[in-house]
């Protein structure tokens, strides 16, 4: 599929998703736009700029429209809050792995490490977190406010161990996954339960059934992301393949390709991948051993383990079709 046909395939998903939810969805998304506009502009020129610039260059917003998916059909106005913090703590992760990354572009614009310096993005990264706390602080709802300070939490002691296994061949399948855990999946999780908190009314069980649905969403969505950084193409992800290869990041495509190919097992990423050429002609080692394919496998059974988290309440049929699309464009991401 090309890039014109997958961005227009990824809109369909997204208008599929809409119309499933209904109206509400769709106002609840544009008020958390309006709130992050205004957060983005507050707080002194400086800083407010780098802020709104982060924030407008926007994406898929794919956690808030999470939160109000697991709102239901008659959210609280916190859910609004939820999904702005949701988005904050998101957007300050990005910024801060911009600075450890050392990145130039994001969603092809400058990252602000790029255009104004390592401090200004850590401190910009330090405003978004703060105020993703002050937003939800303000609903007055302390299993909201503990919800998504153990996401963060997790987030972080996520990325700690992605550096600590940096450049290691000794990366398992399992630490793999639970690497994933912490650094994306429990911030789906943290979406899918704030969302069950301010929904009314919630069927019993929502706010854990939810939040396993939400975590199995994330796992898969970053096995797709990985095996994406290794199948391409550099026009669909803005980078090039094998970027992280380039940065010593172990992941699951190469985990599960040196099990195939004795010779990657030895392999010092260190010293073998020092260039784009050379990372992409590992890439294509990775690739010939069937390991993407193995790879897709394991995200669609997490998937499946997904979608049957929400047998376990009784949702409103529209509720369950909308996240059940939700599920499926996860997939779409790496057709």
């Amino acid at each position: 599929m090309s890039a014109p046909a997958r961005q227009a395939s990824g809109l369909a998903q997204l208008e599929a998703v809409l119309a499933a939810g209904g109206p509400r969805l769709a106002r609840g998304l544009a008020r958390a736009e309006e709130r992050l506009a205004e957060i983005g502009s507050s707080h002194g020129e400086a800083l407010g700029l780098h802020a709104a610039n982060t924030l407008s260059a926007g994406g898929k917003r794919l956690r808030p429209l999470i939160v109000f998916l697991c709102a239901g059909e008659a959210p609280s106005g916190g859910a609004v809050s939820a999904a702005v913090s949701v988005e904050l703590v998101h957007m300050a992760t990005l910024v801060h792995d911009d600075v450890l990354d050392r990145a130039p572009l994001r969603r092809g614009r400058a990252t602000v490490y790029k255009s104004a310096g390592r401090s200004a993005a850590t401190f910009t990264g330090d405003f978004l977190f703060s105020r993703a706390f002050a937003e939800l602080a303000a609903t007055g709802s302390p299993d909201a406010v503990k919800t998504l300070s153990d996401a963060s939490s997790a987030l972080a002691r996520g990325e700690l161990m992605q550096r600590a296994d940096a450049w290691s061949m000794g990366v398992s399948s399992e630490r793999y996954i639970s690497r994933c855990t912490l650094k994306t999946a429990r911030l789906f999780e943290a979406a899918c339960r704030l969302g069950a908190i301010f929904g009314h009314p919630a069927p019993n069980g929502s706010v854990e059934c939810l939040g396993a649905f939400g975590e199995k969403i994330g796992i898969a969505f970053q096995i797709f992301d990985d095996v994406l950084d290794v199948s391409g193409p550099p026009e669909r992800t803005g980078k090039h393949r094998g970027t992280d290869l380039l940065d010593g990041t172990v992941t699951i495509p190469l985990i599960l390709a040196r099990e195939r190919d004795p010779q990657l097992r030895t392999l010092d990423l260190r010293t073998a991948v020092t260039n784009p050429s050379e990372a992409e002609g590992l890439c294509e080692r990775i690739a010939d051993t069937g390991a993407l394919s193995d790879a897709r496998e394991q995200a669609l059974a997490y998937v499946q383990q997904a979608k049957a988290a929400l047998d376990e309440i009784d949702l409103p049929a529209r509720q369950r079709r909308a996240l059940e699309l939700v599920a499926d464009g996860v997939v779409e991401r790496y057709a």
